[in-house]
Order: structure tokens, then C-alpha cells, then sequence
């Protein structure tokens, strides 16, 4: 028998009341990649989907926020299957429809099949409306400790990082999509190592990072501690790195910068109040939570980092230590530091959100990179800086001073006069109030102060407007929103603009030390 819930009336559905079950008979399962989509346990040998209401799994207009996304499915829009081969039992995904069915963005075929393998995505219509990850039951758990298997289904790849990977999980009993992060402890310092009560500071460290409760920081849901590594179960965050947004725009305007960055200022304050130096702050560090060019912003990868060795942290750079400080070069990681060297990064990174490349570039000719860094050797040539407020290039310029005691504080940052600007100073304080709100729904301590602007009221669900059985609307009407994707860290990464070439201005260099 099917495992599927209800599905006519979207008010019945409960997407995140389905169990996940250990039963031999569950072949495969389906997560819902959109909220109000349910999850599906796969133990019959055919599932269709599709509006008619004689599929296995009927769509309703109410389960997406464009209901012009829904008329453009079939009747009959897919179907998965299982064949007995002399390999044994394969599993198949088939094109039924007019609009296209995509498997991880590449459209099968109308009337055709392809194997469908473990974290397969499944998009309907358009590439970007996904819908479904497929899991199969005999794989999706191999390799990982039944600490973390007993309570996470472990999914797709996301990304993979010096410490090392992380993954898309979804939380038995809810099914709901989570990040495990996953940090080895072979990448720990030897010194924490052999230091008396290593367990006790790894809990210590655990305790800090788990009570963090702000809106721009990826929220830490649960951290299981085993032998080889720490599994960090964290926020999911969908809209993608600051570094692929720069990448796609060539640059940021610059109130667009402004708003982005008084909220990393923001979370950074927030963290150097609870003694945390975050020491790998960069653009694919600071996740956004969506498409639209003004949204709330994340910061990840932090904490932890005086357990993780300083040369791991230097090889997360892979030779290019674009946003490190000078005093974090000078003795090669292994130094003592103060907060200030975030200070220096978010400096680089504000430098590359307003004109979309780097102030310290291997592509100079006169200085190496940590020459440029170490001596504090930029400039604001006047081709990409002309248009840009002086006052923007003053924080710069202050955040980008070699002498750290002489460098802003992070407060210093956010009450510089480039953000004595009343309209994005607003916009910020609502989008933040929000968020809290949003986190206290869903029983998350928010540390702000109490909101002055509450979420307006969800929309009632929209009607369907399409009868099953009708045609299906072309999808030329839909607008196309840019595809993300999610394995963002597995490539090697640069920016689209480059530093002007040396002869194209005649002072090189502003060698910045107060």
C-alpha cells in the first residue's frame, strides 16, 4: 500500500508529521524540497504523480506560492518505478508530461526514463522549481555513525570545506531539511589534543556555540560528538553564497553593499560580545536567504576555532589568503590574535562588494600578495572607484589598517558615518525584527530586542484555479528565476573582475598603516 498523505485539501496536509521508518519494504523515499509538500515513502513497485486524481500523488494549486507553477504540471507529470534485472532491483524516474520533468536540472524527456539514483533532485516544468530529493533506502546511511543515523537521514553533498564536508540531512520524525556539518577531529590542534580535559573543552566549546540565538547567524540545532569528528546540525540556509552573488552581478551598489553589510557588521558584533573571533570570515562565508537583492544574511563556519589547528584553518585559503590579516600572515596562523582580525576581513570583503574584485591580488606586479597584505599596499583606482561615496572608502580604508590596535572595533564599524543613514538603518531593523519573530515561532531564543514591527498575517491559500483534468499552461508565462546551485564550495573560485592592469593609473598603491 501506498505511504502517502493526504493530499486534496492542502490544510490536511502535514508535511512534517510523516515517520521515517526502518520497514525492509520502503524502497525508496521522497523529501519535499518545498514546504508544503509532503514526504513520501516509497513501497509499491509504481508511484505517478501529477493533477489527476487518479495519480498516486495528486498536486494541489495550494501546495506552491505561484499557483501558475501548478497549472503547468500534467495530468499525469512523472512517474518512479522499481525493475527486477539480473542486477536486481533498479529504480527508474519517467517523463510523462508536456512541460518537462528534470533530474538535477537536466530535463529527461517526454516518454522517457533514467536510472534514479540516491539525492537525485526532481524539479517539475522549470529547472528551478524542484520538488523532490529521491533517498534510497539501501545507501543513503552508509559511512555514518547510528548516533547520527538514528535521528538525521542523511542526503546530498552540499559542500566541503578544510575541516571537513557538509551535508543536506532531514530530521527523522519532521522531515525537516537541516545542514550537517561535519568536523573532523583529526583537524583539531595537537595542543588541545593532549591539553587536560580535552573532552571537557570540546563540550565547553559546544555549550557556547549552541546558545547563540541571532538572526544573521546560522542557528546551531544539535552537535553529536563521537569518536572521529563532531556532526553540527545546523540551519539550512537556501539562497546562496555572498561570492556567487557578487560573481553573477560583477559588483554590489552600493546601498545594496550597505545593507548587506551593517547586518555582517551586526553578527559579527554579536559574536565578538560572546568571545568568539570568527578567524575565516569571506564572501562564502556570508550565506543569503534569497534571490532578491536586499535579504537577510547569514554568516557560517564559526566557532570551534580554538580547538582547530591554525595551519588547517590557513589551508582553508588554498594558497590564496586573500582576507587573512597581516598579523595572522606575519606568524603563518600560529599566533595569538584579537577579534580585530575579523575587523581586516569584513574590510576585504567591503572592499569587494562595492567593485567586485580583491585589494590584494596575485596579479600585481610590483609586490607579491603577502607583501600587499602584510604592508597594507591597496588603492581605489579611479576606473571602479569614481562613483563610489567617499565615506565608503573611509570605513575601508579604516577597516584596512595594519597595526590592529589602531584598526576599528567591530562597534566602531557599525557606527561609522557611511551608516548614518536613516532609510537603510530602518530597513535593516525590520528585516531583523522579523527574523526574530519568525525564529521565536519556531521556538528559537532571538537575542534582540523586542520587535517593533511585526510579520503581517500569511495569506489565506489560493484557490485552485485549474480543473485536473485541463491542459497544462505553458510554462513561457512563468518568469525563470536563476538556478542555484547547492554544491557551491565543490569548484574553484574566483572573481569575475579583475584589478586594473598596473599602466592604466599612475599611483599604485596607498601603503595604509593608520
Amino acid at each position: 500500500m501506498t505511504e502517502l498523505l493526504p493530499t486534496q485539501d492542502v490544510d490536511e496536509v502535514n508535511p512534517i508529521s510523516a515517520e521515517v521508518t526502518d520497514d525492509s519494504s520502503v524502497w525508496g523515499r521522497l523529501f519535499p524540497l518545498r514546504k508544503k509538500l509532503p514526504f513520501i515513502e516509497l513501497t509499491d513497485e509504481t508511484y505517478t504523480f501529477g493533477r489527476g486524481e487518479d495519480c498516486s500523488f495528486t498536486f494541489c494549486a495550494s501546495m506552491f506560492d505561484d499557483p501558475n507553477q501548478y497549472a503547468t504540471f500534467s495530468k499525469h507529470h512523472f512517474k518512479v518505478f522499481q525493475e527486477t534485472s539480473y542486477q536486481g532491483k533498479l529504480m527508474f524516474i519517467q517523463d510523462l508530461s508536456s512541460n518537462g520533468t528534470f533530474v538535477n536540472g537536466t530535463k529527461i524527456g517526454r516518454g522517457k526514463k533514467q536510472p534514479l539514483n540516491n539525492n537525485d533532485e526532481i524539479s517539475l516544468s522549470l529547472k528551478h522549481l524542484k520538488c523532490f530529493i529521491f533517498c534510497d533506502s539501501n545507501s543513503e546511511q552508509n559511512g555514518f555513525p547510528p548516533e547520527v543515523t538514528s535521528r538525521y537521514t542523511i542526503s546530498k553533498l552540499l559542500g566541503r570545506g578544510a575541516c571537513g564536508e557538509v551535508r543536506l540531512v532531514f530530521e527523522r520524525g519532521s522531515c525537516e531539511k537541516r545542514a550537517m556539518k561535519i568536523v573532523q577531529k583529526k583537524t583539531f590542534s595537537i595542543t588541545a589534543k593532549l591539553g587536560n580535559g580535552f573532552l571537557n573543552r570540546i563540550k565547553s566549546e559546544v555549550d557556547i556555540l549552541m546558545k547563540l540565538a541571532h538572526p544573521c547567524i546560522i542557528y546551531i540545532y544539535d552537535v553529536i560528538d563521537t569518536d572521529e569528528a563532531l556532526y553540527m546540525i545546523l540551519e539550512l540556509v537556501e539562497g546562496g553564497e555572498l561570492f556567487d552573488r557578487i560573481v553573477q552581478l560583477g559588483q554590489l551598489s552600493e546601498q545594496d553593499a550597505k545593507f548587506l553589510f551593517l547586518q555582517m557588521a551586526i553578527a559579527v558584533g554579536y559574536l565578538h560580545e560572546h568571545g568568539i573571533t570568527h578567524r575565516d570570515l569571506k564572501p562564502e562565508n556570508i550565506l543569503l536567504a534569497n534571490n532578491e537583492n536586499r535579504c537577510l544574511i547569514k554568516v557560517t563556519d564559526f566557532g570551534l576555532s580554538k580547538l582547530v589547528d591554525g595551519n588547517t584553518m590557513l589551508r582553508t585559503f588554498c594558497g590564496t589568503p586573500t582576507y587573512l590579516a597581516p598579523e595572522v600572515l606575519r606568524t603563518a596562523g600560529s599566533g595569538t590574535y584579537t577579534s580585530a582580525i575579523d575587523v581586516w576581513s569584513l574590510g576585504v570583503i567591503l572592499y569587494v562588494c562595492l567593485v567586485g574584485y580583491p585589494p590584494f591580488t596575485e596579479e600585481r606586479k610590483d609586490h607579491d600578495l603577502q607583501t600587499q597584505i602584510v604592508q597594507g599596499l591597496y588603492d581605489f583606482p579611479d576606473i571602479y572607484w569614481k562613483a563610489i561615496s567617499e565615506e565608503a572608502k573611509d570605513l575601508v580604508r579604516k577597516m584596512l589598517t595594519v597595526e590592529p590596535s589602531e584598526r576599528l572595533t567591530i562597534q566602531d564599524v557599525i557606527q561609522h558615518v557611511w551608516f548614518d543613514d536613516l532609510a537603510i538603518r530602518t530597513d535593516v531593523h525590520e528585516l531583523l525584527n522579523k527574523a526574530r519573530t519568525a525564529g521565536l515561532a519556531m521556538g528559537r531564543s532571538e537575542a534582540l530586542p523586542k520587535p517593533s514591527a511585526m510579520l503581517t498575517e500569511d495569506k489565506a491559500p489560493v484557490d485552485d484555479p485549474v480543473v485536473n483534468g485541463s491542459p497544462p499552461q505553458s510554462i513561457s508565462s512563468l518568469s525563470k528565476a536563476p538556478s542555484q546551485d547547492d554544491e557551491t564550495v565543490l569548484h574553484d573560485k574566483s572573481l569575475a573582475r579583475k584589478r586594473p592592469a598596473d599602466e592604466d593609473f599612475p599611483v599604485l598603491t596607498k601603503r595604509l598603516t593608520a
